[in-house]
């Protein structure tokens, strides 16, 4: 077999999502959830700050400005996931996440003294053209985003694609951001 025919054979990696143009789809999906965060963020009062360098496994930051000049910002990292692969029941507690790689699940589990962190799963429709829609009333966005703290969670070091239970009721919306970058201001924790 000719080296081209083993990479033909191989089935597409997002061949059950009906993509406007499979060749974008991911970026799209990463698109339609950061759009979600920002809106959230900005009806929350904060801003989004992306990074830029996928180093420590975080996509971007909220930052709360102080409310005077003598007073800090506050700030809160997260990595954010979008999945066609997961419709979340809310007559169920929770769903389940699988991390693609060890490394994201290790990055947010890790101890952190300075800046807190969460994970950030969005669940959209398979069908792109789905995802939104619009009216007079506004804009629709299918499904939502659900967050988790992984702090201090442990899984067995040989698991490579680590899952995590997240809750149903967790689901990221303004109140909630401002819940949780009220915590981090007191230096409460993030879940309880």
């Amino acid at each position: 077999m000719a080296p081209g025919e083993a990479a033909a054979e191989k089935k597409p990696r997002k061949s059950h999502i009906q993509a406007v143009n499979s060749k974008t789809v991911t970026d799209m999906m990463e698109l339609l959830q950061l759009g979600y965060v920002t809106s959230v963020a900005a009806t929350a009062g904060c801003t989004v700050e992306r990074v830029s360098a996928d180093l420590w496994g975080m996509d971007l930051a909220f930052v709360r400005p102080p409310a005077t000049p003598l007073e800090e910002e506050v700030m809160l990292l997260a990595a954010l996931k979008c999945t066609t692969q997961v419709t979340p029941n809310p007559v169920r507690d929770t769903f389940s996440y699988q991390f693609t790689k060890r490394q994201y699940f290790d990055h947010l589990a890790k101890p952190r003294r300075n800046f807190k962190s969460i994970l950030i799963v969005m669940t959209a429709p398979t069908t792109q053209a789905d995802w939104t829609e619009a009216s007079h009333d506004g804009l629709l966005t299918r499904r939502a985003c659900y967050w988790k703290h992984l702090q201090g969670m442990h899984v067995d070091t040989d698991v490579q694609r680590p899952s995590v239970r997240i809750s149903t009721s967790d689901i990221f919306d303004a109140q909630t951001l401002i819940k949780l970058m009220d915590r981090v201001d007191r230096g409460d924790p993030l879940h309880g």
